[in-house]
């Protein structure tokens, strides 16, 4: 008799043989899923999930191994559409086979031939089993439809850009778009400057009230303003200003960036994309537009962010306080979106530049609480917040790029370089200044070596 044979052909007139032959077959059933059905069942079957289950550990390890080496290409493949795709077909039709083989291998098991006592436990663990891992592999699934959906409505399908002296310049616009205002502006301007190889980030900040602002020679912007946006005080709206550049181009000169909505981008924001070259001197591959009210949404679904308040700041209200629905406290505070959103855009009792070091406390903030773990626990939520919060053009072919280049920026501290008094005047800003200022930032220069004696 073969080594099969207890387990195919059971003594069916003993119960302590048939519960011992039960916990075998589960067990088996738990650890090598077919394994049950080639040894008591029906062996096509079997070795059907056999090598199923042999092909998802192969593809697993060698993943793992990849990752190991060269994560760029695991988390290009886990950012594309058809991945994504793959593997959302691919679990459902593994969770499917494991309910099928269960469920089979507690036919085979015979519950009426065990001990009495045993057989609810028998069928408990198996049944416990199988509805946690066709969960998990299913929740996978869910995971990796929402990740398709979310990251098809976020980044466009453009070419990739690259790197510029061996950096890569994004500029991040907040737009201002909160319950209680009409319409998009940008509230907060700056341009992340990112090295290639390293992952060292430099943030720099600019002003909304800089003025007058140059565009780089090629900018259709140019020819209307070779003097700068503003100087003299000549523009088409009420103040002249760097962010009154998106609106003006927007509600009066649309027709200077025709290919802007084919490039997954809009005039506004290609205007100040020219802008923030000319200001910086710096040229900038990509934009992310982060939307406040988004932002919120984004916060919530991060469950909130840990912040350590300086200064009182009200909730609503005008200039006088009338009308404040709310106070934020100084010290440690653990925000939610509304209260996030309100630190971000508060006025009363401080100035722009005050609002854009809060804006970039926050950004660091959300940056440290983004982790492996908290992304997958929240990840519907946060995929669908990401929809309304961000618009870029960058590329989804680059993202498994700069998903490793983020997870380098993370170890490293991010260099700050804020364009607000007393550094620089924007009522009168110096460019040749400016400009040396972003160079020695981005590239600062090497000691030279001192001699010895």
């Amino acid at each position: 008799m073969s080594i099969a044979s207890p387990l195919r052909f059971p003594d069916t007139g003993s119960a302590p043989t048939m519960t011992k032959r039960a916990w075998w077959l589960v067990g088996l059933n738990i650890l090598l899923p077919g394994s049950v059905q080639v040894l008591a069942g029906d062996r096509r079957l079997g070795r059907l999930g056999i090598i199923a289950t042999g092909l998802l550990w192969v593809l697993a390890l060698a993943a793992l191994v990849v990752y190991l080496i060269w994560p760029t290409v695991i988390y290009t493949m886990f950012t594309q559409a058809v991945s994504l795709w793959t593997a959302q077909i691919v679990l459902v039709l593994y969770a499917v086979l494991w309910v099928v083989l269960t469920l089979d291998t507690l036919r085979l098991v015979r519950l009426v031939k065990t001990k009495a006592n045993a057989r609810g436990w028998i069928a408990a663990s198996a049944v416990v089993v199988l509805v946690g891992l066709t969960c998990t592999a299913g929740y996978g699934s869910v995971l990796a439809g929402s990740a398709r959906g979310a990251l098809g409505d976020i980044f466009s399908a453009g070419p990739s850009q690259p790197p510029v002296d061996g950096r890569y310049n994004i500029m991040l616009l907040g737009g201002d778009a909160g319950p209680d205002r009409d319409g998009l502006r940008p509230d907060s301007m700056s341009v992340v400057s990112i090295d290639a190889n390293t992952g060292q980030a430099v943030t720099i900040g600019l002003p909304r009230d800089l003025d007058p602002v140059p565009f780089p020679s090629d900018s259709p912007m140019h020819t209307l303003y070779p003097d700068g946006y503003g100087f003299k005080g000549r523009c088409d709206v009420d103040v002249c200003q760097l962010n009154s550049i998106y609106t003006e181009v927007t509600v009066y000169k649309s027709d200077l960036y025709p290919a802007a909505t084919s490039q997954n981008s809009d005039p506004g924001i290609e205007s100040m994309r020219d802008a923030l070259e000319g200001a910086t001197g710096l040229t900038i591959q990509y934009y992310v537009l982060i939307d406040m009210q988004g932002f919120a949404d984004l916060v919530d679904a991060l469950g909130g962010v840990d912040i350590t308040v300086k200064d009182k700041l009200p909730i609503g209200g005008d200039e006088n306080l009338n009308g404040v629905v709310d106070w934020i406290q100084p010290g440690k505070q653990h925000l939610n979106g509304y209260y996030a959103q309100w630190y971000a855009r508060s006025r009363h009792g401080t100035s722009d530049y005050d609002r854009m070091m809060r804006q970039r406390q926050l950004q660091d903030a959300i940056l440290k609480q983004v982790n492996p773990v908290n992304v997958v626990s929240k990840f519907e939520g946060i995929a669908d917040a990401g929809t309304q919060v961000v618009k870029t053009d960058i590329p989804q072919s680059m993202l498994g790029y700069f998903v490793d280049l983020g997870m380098k920026t993370r170890k490293l501290p991010v260099k700050q370089l804020e364009l607000v008094p007393p550094t620089i005047d924007p009522t009168h800003p110096d460019y040749t200044q400016i400009h040396q200022l972003v160079r020695d930032a981005v590239a600062p220069a090497t000691p030279s070596p001192t001699s010895s004696k």
